[in-house]
């Protein structure tokens, strides 16, 4: 249930803060803790319980990357917290850093995203489940100008980007108005060309995503 979920929010705007702290009330979240920097933060989510980490990208003292490395810190001591990053612009190299690992249960959305109590839900509902969540426009920029995988096909492609915004096969055969048997065979085609064998389960829809962001 949404109520059993505990939020630990880090965000360094105020009223943007307090904004994301209603929205995640009138989910039936709990905010377990809400701040305006990164220091000591694992310690703050490990005091809190928390289940997922909502954080900024940019925080005090250098509004640079305080937030991200605190974000791969989090997940290297608390790999059970889920990570969902904000930030005000497409950072590609950042998202590359959050999804290098393969394990899931992070996400990169736009802070324009989050004024949706739809989006919110979904989102904190996968990262916490061990999902990936990746905004739209990212997944455009990291694909963008990429000429690798000429072996992929048009629709091959559209699928792989969808499931690079963590979307399930049924989500992606309503988007792209197909069935979800049309779609599976893409996912294998993918899977195949990509050479990611069956005994790696369902780690390939990352390891597809990763191996298509990182050719070059």
């Amino acid at each position: 249930m949404a109520d059993d979920v505990r939020i630990v929010l880090v965000e360094d705007s105020l009223l943007l803060r307090e904004g994301l702290v209603r929205l995640f009330d009138e989910a039936g979240y709990v905010t377990a803790g809400a701040y305006g920097d990164a220091c000591d933060v694992v310690a703050r989510v490990r005091e809190a319980a928390a289940d997922v980490v909502v954080m900024d990208v940019r925080l005090p003292p250098t509004f640079r990357d305080e937030g991200i490395r605190a974000a791969l810190e989090i997940r290297r001591a608390l790999p059970q917290v889920g990570v969902l990053v904000l930030s005000q612009y497409v950072e590609t190299l950042y998202a590359h850093e959050l999804l290098a690992d393969a394990r899931g249960g992070v996400g990169y959305l736009l802070k324009d995203r989050v004024a949706s109590l739809e989006e919110v839900t979904d989102a904190v509902r996968r990262v916490r489940s061990g999902g990936t969540v990746l905004d739209p426009l990212v997944v455009r920029r990291l694909v963008a100008g990429r000429d690798a995988f000429d072996q992929l096909t048009p629709r091959e492609r559209e699928v792989l980007e969808l499931i690079a915004e963590g979307r399930s096969n049924a989500s992606i055969a309503a988007r792209l108005v197909i069935g979800v048997g049309a779609v599976e065979k893409n996912v294998s085609a993918i899977f195949a060309k990509l050479g990611l064998a069956e005994s790696l389960s369902d780690h390939r829809r990352v390891l597809a995503v990763l191996a298509y962001l990182q050719r070059s």
